[in-house]
């Protein structure tokens, strides 16, 4: 009894850590960052009227939801300009580094 509720625990645990990374699986956080700086800051500094937004705004599930689910949902065509590459890197930036992170990070 003992031993099966070992293996059930270790395969729900493998399962739990499966679906977290998938969710940001195939992006390049390097290249994220420096699209998040190049794309993002624009609009999203601290002075900016789309207010500031950092990496540690959302926790990693949140970062999920906007990219698979919201898609930048109050201004889409910010989405359409960049190649779905770009999205996952920017995407695995901001995930890597949410407040929920082993990293959180403002990116200055």
């Amino acid at each position: 009894m003992m031993k099966t509720k070992l293996q059930l625990g270790v395969v729900l645990l493998a399962a739990l850590f499966a679906v977290g990374a998938t969710a940001a699986e195939g992006g390049n956080p390097k290249k994220g960052k420096h699209l998040y700086k190049k794309e993002c800051k624009v609009c999203h500094s601290k002075s900016d009227a789309a207010g500031e937004i950092t990496p540690m705004s959302k926790t990693m599930a949140q970062w999920d939801r906007f990219f698979d689910k919201d898609k930048h949902g109050a201004k889409p065509e910010v989405f359409e300009k960049l190649s779905e590459q770009d999205i996952k890197d920017i995407q695995q930036f901001l995930y890597d580094h949410a407040v929920d992170s082993a990293q959180p990070q403002t990116c200055g």
